[in-house]
């Protein structure tokens, strides 16, 4: 599974580039190989070595370590989410759980900055459900009741409310959540790197291309050399399915997005000089916007199944068009040659929106699929997995093994083919969003 490195995410270029990243280049033995270097394999490599100091730990990536979708997301760490389907008191029990998932994956990125005393731009400064047609003020209004009885402080908020808050009258109707941290993801990823502990060793650009389990040990084939592990923690999320595990479990898709260089004093005017923020679609296609601290203005408003490797710069030309039109539509003043970053990234996607925890097999753990909830719940899962892996239990594995469990899917072309439909019909619903 090799996957290309590209310089094209906003949060990556505006950082200083990593340097001294080594591939791997003979065989090797250890005592748990990690499966991408994420949020989940980083935390999951930490927490390893915070249990068992003296074992080998190796984290292999396909591509350049964080710089997947960890670096690649919108920045949110969610405590709620709207598109979850909840229609009956079950689901809302199930909802609950998912909320509690969602709260310890805070508590985790909290817990990893104070211990660090990382800086990725925290900001609790909540964020929005929003919608431009008004008839969704009913789906906000069912959301906020739904918040309110589990204790989240919410409020519902009309189209002046938000232009004041938002510098943008394009929105009609919005539930604001009090809970929500914005931050810089790919700060975030780059200091759980950096904080990596002795006993653990990186390999970057070193794919792996296939595994066995051989006995009591698990033999894994890489382009040149190989590695024996005892243990074998698969942390890929979103490339989990090319590598065939939970495959009827879990699927891809590619978004793209773009960010604007930062606003000058006359643009930053235009718009009312906000403060940052964040929304969310209250549409499940509609576009995710945010103003950051240094004036940037960041869109996500394209999900398409399609190969999740690589995506061509002529293609990606092609959806920052997109990106461009829904940033005019909110914010007719500012000029055309915002943009200054474009790029794809990739969510792993369940049937039912839950995601994926387990031992698979004898000393083979999985942990992925966040639905776009990555930052938190990937942490989280990283951590808990290792723990598991440890043969170790914990509060949070029986609460995370309280969730719903994803739903099976079925294979390709079937999926494909439902799953496009799925997106096209959404597609048309959020027309107006885009």
């Amino acid at each position: 599974m090799k996957i290309l490195n590209d310089n094209s995410c906003g949060w990556l270029t505006n950082l200083q580039p990593r340097k001294n990243f080594k591939i791997l280049n003979k065989n090797q033995k250890c005592d748990y190989l990690i499966v991408g270097a994420g949020y989940t394999g980083l935390s999951a490599a930490r927490k390893l070595s915070e249990i068992s100091s003296s074992k080998k730990i190796i984290i292999v990536d396909a591509q350049l370590a964080g710089e997947g979708s960890s670096s690649r997301n919108s920045g949110y760490l969610v405590d709620t989410t709207l598109n979850d389907g909840f229609t009956s008191n079950k689901d809302i029990k199930n909802y609950k759980t998912k909320v509690k998932i969602y709260n310890l994956g805070i508590t985790a990125v909290k817990n990893f900055i104070k211990q660090h005393q990382v800086d990725c731009d925290w900001n609790e400064c909540g964020k929005y459900f929003a919608s431009s047609n008004i008839k969704d003020a009913s789906i906000a209004k069912k959301f906020s009741e739904l918040l309110s009885t589990l204790n989240f402080k919410n409020k519902i908020l009309n189209q002046h409310d938000l232009e004041s808050k938002l510098g943008t009258s394009f929105y009609r109707t919005a539930v604001f959540t009090e809970g929500g941290i914005l931050i810089n993801p790919a700060k975030l990823v780059c200091s759980m790197i950096d904080v990596l502990p002795r006993n653990v060793e990186l390999y970057e650009n070193s794919p792996l291309i296939k595994w066995n389990k051989n006995n009591n040990f698990i033999d894994c084939q890489f382009e040149k050399n190989s590695i024996q592990t005892n243990k074998i923690i698969f942390c890929t999320n979103g490339f989990l399915k090319l590598l065939n595990i939970k495959k009827n479990f879990n699927f891809p898709l590619t978004l793209t997005a773009s960010m604007t260089r930062p606003l000058d004093d006359e643009e930053f005017k235009s718009i009312g000089e906000p403060k940052e923020w964040g929304v969310l679609p209250i549409r499940p296609m509609g576009a995710t916007i945010r103003f950051t601290k240094d004036r940037r203005l960041l869109i996500r408003n394209t999900a398409e199944m399609r190969n999740p490797k690589s995506m061509s710069k002529y293609e990606l030309s092609k959806r920052k068009l997109i990106h461009l039109k829904g940033l005019i539509k909110r914010f007719p003043t500012l000029k055309n040659n915002l943009i200054e970053d474009s790029w794809s990234g990739i969510v792993s996607r369940s049937r039912n929106s839950s995601q994926i925890f387990e031992m698979i097999d004898k000393n083979i753990y999985v942990a992925g699929c966040y639905n776009g909830s990555g930052i938190g719940v990937g942490t989280l899962f990283g951590e808990q997995i290792a723990i598991m892996a440890s043969d170790q239990q914990s509060n949070e594995i029986e609460i995370i093994n309280n969730r719903v469990k994803p739903n099976w899917l079925p294979p390709s072309p079937i999926l494909n083919l439902g799953v496009q439909t799925r997106l096209f019909f959404e597609r048309l619903r959020a027309k107006s969003e885009i």
